[in-house]
This record gives structure tokens, C-alpha cells and sequence, in this order.
């Protein structure tokens, strides 16, 4: 499943063909993805004004003229395509299923801009969806209501995680997969900011408060572990493993910086340990660690 970078990717390639455009046209060429699409999905939004497109977690999210909120998910196989005016071939902003033969079959959506751009949305396995949602009721909605901080916003702090992670027995892995504290962060870079911050996944999460709450020096550590890695992977377009291209259609590139991820058995990349990359489970996932600097 794409994960914060990757999302974040696809908006900033959406962006130039959405933002402040007015839909012309949209047609669904099925009843439902994951979920149904909204009771007079086509309606609602023609002539709708897209007045922002934002990232919410692993959300887009286009704030309409009309009030509403078009809020989509990639679920693991979504992608858009895009085609300005005047161009001879579409982009691609996402694939997530490079295996599947893209031969039409799967495109489920179609939306056409007054700018003459067009924009088509495909999902071989149809785990993403599209929900309209008034813009009163977003912040309150079943998906948006629960979810943590952004990690790359200033909420993210060191206090903030001291007091989430005091007298929890959940490991450091499932304490960062856990949308409720932090949004948006999966299982590769979890593992890639756990090994920044010299800290095991198996650790528990009260590690990063004192025995008063207060943030100490792994959660310090960690806050930097997590920006970095993210801030790194969108420069470069995301990860790509067998199945994401970025905005312009090339492979992400930040796979080959991974230091533990995926790297079971090679050595550690941290200079002057000689320690080898160990694999491990938590939650039904992988995690990647260095057994030697990462305690």
C-alpha cells in the first residue's frame, strides 16, 4: 500500500490539473470501488471549482466550490492519469500494480476539466474509493475524526509522543503504525525512522518518556528519525518496490537509500558497525532492524 511519500507524490502531480479547475464532464464507468460512489457522484461535482487539494494522512482530499469535499483513497492499486490540453499522451501519477496489464479495464473513472485536461482514475484490485462529504461535517467524518498528527506537521513533537507512549506496552512498530497517533506512516518508513533513531521496533513504546512523561531523548530522536526519512523519500519521488512509479512516470527512487528495509541479512550501512540487518515480525508485517546499533 503507498504510504505517506508516495500519496504525497500523486497530489503534488494532480495538483497543476485540479487546482482551481472547474469539472466539465465525470463519468464512472461502474456502480462502486471498495465502496459505492456517492449518490449522484457525476452531478454533484460538475461545475464544481476545486479550491485546494490537500494530503491528509494516505487521503487526498479536493475542497469543492460547491461546499463538499471530494475525498479519495488509493487503496493498493489505485492510480491517476493525467492529460493537459494538448498533450499526446497521458501521465502517469501512480501505479501501484505494474503486473496488471493497464488495457482499460480497470478504469473506473473519468473526469474532464474546463481546461481541457483530463483526468482518469483505474484500480485493478478496487481497494480505493471516493466519498463526497460536506466540508461542515469533514473534520468530524467516521475516517478524519481519529486520525493523529500529521508527521511533518508542527504537532509532531517529542512531548507529543512522551504523552502518547506513556504506560503503553505496545511495541515502538505498532505504537508508529497506529493512524490514531501518528497519520500516514507505514511499515517501510517506520523501519527506516526506527533505525535513525538507534531504537529496535520490539522496544516498547514507553521508552520515549521518563517515568513523569516528559519526552526524552529517544523520543527527540525519533521526531528527527521520522522527518528526515520522509522529507528525504518525497525529494525523491517515493519508494518503488515492484509496483509505484511517481508523478512523472518514472520509478521512485528512494528504495535505494533504504538502510534496513528490505535488507535482511546485509550488513549494517551506519558507519563503523558490523552488525547484519535482521528481519523480524510485528503485527503480521516485516521489520527490518540492525541488531547492533539499534536498541
Amino acid at each position: 500500500m503507498p504510504e505517506l511519500p508516495e500519496v504525497e507524490t500523486v497530489r503534488r502531480g494532480l495538483e497543476p490539473v485540479l487546482a482551481g479547475q472547474t469539472f466539465l464532464r465525470v463519468k464512472t464507468n461502474r456502480a462502486d470501488l471498495r465502496f459505492p460512489f456517492p449518490d449522484s457522484f457525476a452531478k454533484r461535482l460538475k461545475g464544481a471549482r476545486v479550491l485546494d487539494l490537500e494530503r491528509r494522512a494516505k487521503y487526498l482530499i479536493a475542497h469543492l466550490s460547491t461546499g463538499e469535499a471530494l475525498v479519495m483513497h488509493l487503496g493498493m492499486t489505485g492510480r491517476f492519469h493525467v492529460q493537459a490540453r494538448g498533450e499526446a499522451e497521458p501521465h502517469l501519477l501512480g501505479d501501484y500494480e505494474s503486473e496488471t496489464a493497464d488495457d482499460g479495464r480497470h478504469l473506473h473513472a473519468v473526469f474532464d476539466m474546463e481546461s481541457g485536461a483530463r483526468v482518469t482514475y483505474a484500480d485493478p484490485r478496487r481497494f480505493g474509493y471516493m466519498l463526497l462529504i460536506p466540508e461542515a461535517e469533514l473534520g468530524a467524518h467516521a475516517l478524519m475524526r481519529k486520525l493523529g498528527v500529521e508527521p511533518l506537521s508542527r504537532d509532531l513533537t517529542a512531548a507529543y509522543l512522551a504523552r502518547r507512549a506513556t504506560g503503553r506496552r505496545s511495541d515502538l512498530k505498532a505504537f508508529l503504525m497506529d493512524q490514531r497517533i501518528v497519520a500516514g506512516l507505514g511499515n517501510i518508513y517506520v523501519c527506516e525512522a526506527l533505525f535513525l533513531a538507534r531504537l529496535k521496533p520490539s522496544r516498547r513504546a514507553a521508552v520515549l518518556a521518563t517515568r513523569g512523561g516528559k519526552p526524552n531523548a529517544h523520543a527527540e530522536a525519533l521526531v528527527a528519525g521520522i522527518r528526515s526519512v520522509l522529507e528525504a523519500a518525497i525529494r525523491a519521488g517515493g519508494s518503488t518496490l515492484r509496483d509505484y512509479r511517481q508523478a512523472n512516470g518514472e520509478s521512485g527512487a528512494f528504495q535505494h537509500t533504504f538502510r534496513v528495509y528490505g535488507r535482511e541479512g546485509e550488513p549494517c550501512l551506519r558507519p563503523g558497525c558490523r552488525g547484519i540487518v535482521r528481519r523480524s515480525t510485528h503485527g503480521g508485517r516485516s521489520s527490518f532492524f540492525c541488531p547492533v546499533c539499534q536498541h
